[in-house]
């Protein structure tokens, strides 16, 4: 397939004329100077005294080696904003790279306008230079607090994914993403380049990828600064991209080099936006980027110590990192400082000379004023179905067998059909495999490369899809985060075992999500995060042990609990219940833990959603305790987990007559925490209430059983619960074997209570015996057979 060349309308005149580039070239300067200010200085910020050692901080943190190539980017992204009204966002790629960017939003005025005590005069600027990355302060990457930023950049690699992400059903929005040439080198920056192919050129905005070549990671050359260019061209352009390149170190070439290239892609993107919107050509577009390269830490001290710095590895943090001890290197930083002649850009106040505030934009048009950064101010609620619409019919419990995903997606498929310009469905080419075909009925996937004729027999393949598809988690997350961080609304299924090639994505947007909550009021709650964690560990017997992991569900638990929410429906009612609640919440990252296979379902739509609005309760039905005292608690968490329990209680009550159970299902993971510890914690109270003060809890669990114990350690029976869970064994195995092998089936749950119930110790020997031999008979015969046997696969509930 030829990728559409559209015809280009190149700005004529010379981009820069010489009074403009001087005003521009002493902005950047500006730029560099509250760069390396924020770097170096506690006092005198303006240098109106001569540089003293007790004028630097004690301890000198931050990165110096991109902060110069960013901030003359964003000047020449200014210019454009100013010309020409656009709407763009900036994110900051390198890694630590705040300095550029927070520089640029105090010369706008947007960060005094947030933080009054640093205000654009002497006494502000010298807070604001005391704060960065100073404790009680703010980090060296672009973290919450800094205004304009969705992307934190505390890992590399999610830049440009992030930037997809926010410009998907954003057709004014520009993203322009500056890539570090060291986070180029990563995995989920390099499948992220393909992001290309799922952008609509009319319903959605633009992506300006910036590669940042300076050379060098933090102590190694960066390999894209090290292969012909006519390679990199090559790459790039082999990734759907047409790259331009601005190469140099001189900055008035550079500048004018830059003007003129940042003209033609932008009249670039203009024109391919226009063929699509004006003229309905959708053939896949070239999409214009820049490769900018520029030395590392450029402007800064040329040589330090007889060692290179600028164009060198050396420039990566502090460049030179004893000025206050070393009268020398003291008179290196005061004349690299001074170099940026602050006198001609700040008045006698210390504000920005007229001339500069005239360079910046003007409102919501500055980059660090633009309301997708804060995209709660934008954010529509979602206009929802009834879920109660989409409920099974359960006459009895635990009768019959569904699956909970393929009604989730009917659900889905009409949240997905009452908000086509603010809600996708994300997931790696798994939605059909999970069973949630539903949405197909209203959405295909979203595919802008080539299409073949035998991809209409089932491809679902179209330029306006809204299910976000492709074989990289990273990817998807990434474009997931920037979605919801501009304020739409989001969902994202996976196989639970590779829900882990996410983890430190999850991490990071956490984070995010608790100092945007709890610290920084001037931003805007934004719709949850929501994970549907499918293809689960009981159900992945057939592929092995490779698929069998539900460890994501501890990565959950060590976040903030202002933040993090888990959920295990036990049935397709259940998750209906949950699914809606999570898509209305705000500020969240939800987990829901549901399967796709059929499934016996427990509970009718009223009881499911009283069971889920509690997230903890006793199962009636199924109890023997008749509100009395039990003997035993048996606890679960998670479908299998819940069947399996439920398969016990039926042998105990049929082989230990009089034995009272009391039979507890959990849904909401964190009710089994203390009210003290998390929002969503029972208190001691209601605990001791439902699980006894001394009585034995056997507790069938979806996960690892530690967690369990993590949660309930200080709880007053802890020492009575015991916790079954995945043990880490498995093969290739029939469902009920793997069950077995790690003893979360019903024959060891009914052996673990005889044992703990000090009345059936004795008299439950023989039926211990029994249980033993089904495990033997239920083993060979998953061995001899490959398949489990019948009264196993068509278990349910008998009152």
């Amino acid at each position: 397939m030829t990728l559409s060349q559209p015809p280009v309308q190149v700005t004529q005149d010379p981009p820069l004329g010489d009074e403009e580039l001087q005003a521009m070239h002493a902005y950047w300067r500006a730029c560099n100077y509250l760069a390396a200010g924020m770097i170096y200085l506690r006092a005198n910020p303006l240098l109106r005294e001569p540089l003293q050692a007790d004028h630097f901080k004690r301890r000198l943190l931050g990165h110096w080696g991109s902060d110069p190539g960013q901030s003359f980017t964003l000047v020449h992204l200014n210019r454009l904003i100013r010309q020409r009204d656009l709407n763009v966002m900036f994110i900051s790629g390198p890694g630590h790279g705040a300095p550029a960017t927070l520089a640029h939003a105090y010369l706008e005025g947007r960060y005094s306008e947030i933080y009054p005590d640093r205000a654009q005069d002497e006494a502000g600027m010298q807070r604001f230079f005391r704060l960065f990355s100073f404790p009680g302060g703010i980090g060296s990457h672009c973290t919450p607090e800094t205004p304009g930023s969705i992307h934190e950049g505390g890992e590399l690699g999610y830049s440009l994914s992030h930037g997809y992400g926010a410009v998907f059903d954003n057709p004014d929005l520009v993203a322009a993403v500056m890539v570090g040439d060291g986070e180029a080198e990563t995995g989920p920056l390099a499948t992220s380049w393909h992001s290309n192919k799922f952008l609509n050129p009319v319903r959605d905005g633009a992506v300006l990828p910036i590669l940042h070549l300076n050379g060098y990671k933090i102590a190694n050359p960066t390999i894209l600064a090290r292969i012909p260019r006519e390679e990199l061209e090559a790459l790039l352009t082999g990734y759907g991209h047409r790259p331009y390149f601005v190469e140099g170190d001189e900055p008035q070439a550079m500048h004018r080099a830059m003007a003129a290239t940042m003209d033609r892609c932008f009249d670039e993107i203009a024109a391919i936006q226009r063929r699509a919107r004006e003229e309905g050509n959708l053939e896949r577009p070239r999409w214009p980027m820049i490769v900018l390269r520029s030395p590392k830490g450029w402007t800064g001290p040329r040589m330090v110590d007889g060692h290179r710095v600028e164009g060198y590895w050396r420039a990566h943090q502090v460049p030179v990192a004893d000025p206050a001890t070393n009268p020398a290197n003291l008179k290196v930083v005061e004349t690299w400082l001074r170099g940026y002649r602050p006198e001609e850009l700040f008045d006698e106040k210390g504000a920005p000379m007229p001339f500069l505030r005239a360079l910046a934009p003007e409102g919501d048009r500055r980059i660090s004023a633009n309301p997708h950064a804060n995209g709660g101010l934008l954010c529509k609620a979602l206009d929802m179905p009834d879920f109660r619409d989409y409920a099974v019919q359960v006459k009895a419990p635990a009768a019959t067998y569904l699956s909970p995903t393929a009604v989730l997606g009917t659900f889905l498929r009409d949240v997905m059909a009452r908000n086509m310009n603010n809600f996708r469905l994300f997931g790696p080419d798994e939605t059909a495999s999970n069973k949630l075909t539903a949405v197909y009925e209203v959405s295909p996937k979203t595919w802008m490369a080539e299409t073949l004729p035998v991809d209409e027999d089932g491809g679902e393949l179209a330029h306006d899809g809204r299910v976000m598809e492709m074989l990289s988690e990273h990817t998807l997350e990434g474009w997931l985060e920037g979605y919801v961080l501009t304020g739409r609304h989001g969902f994202f299924a996976t196989y639970e075992a590779f829900v882990h090639v996410i983890d430190s994505m999850f991490n990071q947007h956490a984070k995010w999500l608790e100092k945007a909550k709890l610290e920084l009021s001037w931003r805007a709650p934004i719709p949850s995060l929501n994970l549907l964690i499918t293809s689960l560990v009981w159900r992945q017997d057939h592929n092995g042990f490779t698929h069998q992991d539900p460890g994501f569900l501890d990565v959950v638990c060590n976040k903030s609990p202002e933040v993090v929410r888990v959920y295990l429906p036990p049935d397709a009612n259940c998750l209906l219940s949950v699914a809606d609640h999570c898509l209305r919440t705000r500020d969240y990252v939800n987990v829901i833990v549901a399967d796709k296979q059929p499934h016996l379902q427990y509970l009718d739509l009223d009881s499911a959603i009283k069971h889920c609005t509690k997230g903890i309760g006793i199962w009636e039905w199924a109890s023997t305790d008749h509100g009395s005292e039990p003997d035993v608690v048996i606890a679960c968490a998670g479908d299998v987990a819940t069947m399996e329990a439920l398969a016990a209680v039926q042998i105990l009550k049929e082989r230990c007559e009089g034995l009272k159970i009391r039979f507890v299902n959990v849904v909401d993971l964190f009710r089994l925490m203390p009210d003290t510890d998390h929002p969503h914690g029972l208190s001691d109270r209601d605990f001791d209430s439902l699980f006894t003060t001394d009585k034995p809890v056997i507790f069938n669990f979806h996960s690892y059983a530690t967690l369990v114990h993590k949660l309930t350690y200080r709880r007053r029976n802890h020492e009575n619960i015991h916790v079954h869970g995945y043990q880490e064994k498995g093969s290739i195995n029939t469902p009920f074997e793997l069950a077995m092998v790690n003893q979360i089936d019903r024959f060891h749950l009914a052996i673990d209570a005889i044992d703990r119930v000090p009345a059936l110790q004795s008299r439950g020997a023989h039926v211990k015996e029994w249980l033993r031999d089904q495990i033997i008979v239920h083993m060979d015969h998953a061995h001899a057979e490959g398949i489990d046997r019948e009264d196993i696969r068509d278990w349910t509930w008998s009152a």
